[in-house]
């Protein structure tokens, strides 16, 4: 019985190679769970997204206070968001009702629980002295927040998602969701604006999003340029394999700078009232680990480009 709930509970990953420790042992089993209730209740992925929404904001509105109550519910709030985040995909696997808006819809719920989390901090920080002075942080701590959600949080979640969708993409018989910015153009484009108000703006965001994911990977760009115009979209099997080979050893940086880790450090900074090292980490070590990731990648985008021009891959 135990194997059999555990060969359903993989059946709804995307794939063994970008799922984290802490997820295949807790959030997708809790969220495998959570599905088949959904599931026998005919609940809609996308509505399962939205209560996660409201999940991370109510554990943004507990991190504003000091004491420890607070602060524990704002945890157990923002794991149990993250459990229906997890719930949401794997509920759409299991039902088939898979939809772009919902994979629009479930980026934005992570940026909306963001959102509320440094505002949280902000007003947490904002009467706070800085360590080791008088001092308090004020306009300092506003700054710092804006530059650490606005910049450094988002372009990580950028880059860690679009390697896992990649990563994806050159697997045999995986689904990825590696969209690109010219489709998404068209798909706006061809998208009569009335009645489609809301749709249009998700697309606008998304759009700018993929673009964003291009503009800081151009070696991976020049790459797929080059299987789009040289061969013609073909990709051979023993690229696929060289190119899994590489990139696997990336994908636990890609997962230390998506949400585990990151809620971790979250937790810790809150719950010891010292709310400004979750900033502070943004910048300087998930910063520098994605940096490292993003540097490696296009390293290896720039090596595998050179090998299929001097006709490696040739089959």
């Amino acid at each position: 019985m135990t194997n059999l709930l555990f060969s359903q509970i993989r059946s709804t990953y995307k794939s063994l190679d970008t799922e984290e420790w802490l997820d295949t042992h807790f959030t997708r089993p809790l969220g495998y769970l959570w599905a088949r209730l959904f599931m026998s209740l005919n609940i809609h992925p996308n509505t399962v997204t939205i209560l996660s929404i409201f999940l991370g904001i109510a554990a943004g509105i507990m991190f504003v206070y000091q004491d420890l109550l607070h602060n524990i519910i704002g945890v157990l709030l923002l794991v149990w968001a993250n459990i229906y985040d997890s719930c949401d995909g794997q509920l759409a696997r299991m039902t088939g009702k898979k939809t772009r808006w919902g994979r629009i819809l479930d980026g934005f719920a992570g940026d909306v629980w963001f959102f509320f989390i440094y505002l949280a901090i902000i007003i947490r920080l904002f009467e706070q002295p800085i360590p080791f002075t008088h001092i308090s942080w004020g306009i300092i701590g506003v700054l710092i927040c804006l530059l650490a959600g606005s910049f450094f949080h988002a372009r990580q979640c950028q880059l860690s998602d679009y390697y896992r969708n990649i990563h994806l993409y050159f697997l045999p018989d995986t689904t990825s969701e590696l969209d690109t910015s010219s489709q998404q153009r068209q798909l706006l484009s061809d998208t009569p604006k009335k009645g489609n108000f809301w749709w249009r703006l998700f697309l606008k965001s998304y759009v700018k999003y993929t673009s964003t994911q291009e503009r800081l990977t151009p070696s991976f760009q020049a790459l797929m340029t080059y299987f789009r115009q040289e061969r013609q979209g073909h990709i051979p099997n023993s690229f696929r394999q060289h190119f899994r080979q590489q990139s696997l050893p990336l994908m636990k940086y890609a997962n230390i700078v998506t949400f585990n880790c990151r809620a971790i450090t979250l937790y810790v900074a809150c719950l010891t009232d010292l709310p400004w090292l979750y900033p502070v980490m943004e910048i300087t070590v998930f910063t520098g680990i994605a940096s490292y990731m993003h540097h490696r990648h296009e390293s290896m985008c720039s090596r595998f480009l050179i090998a299929l021009r001097q006709g490696k891959y040739s089959a």
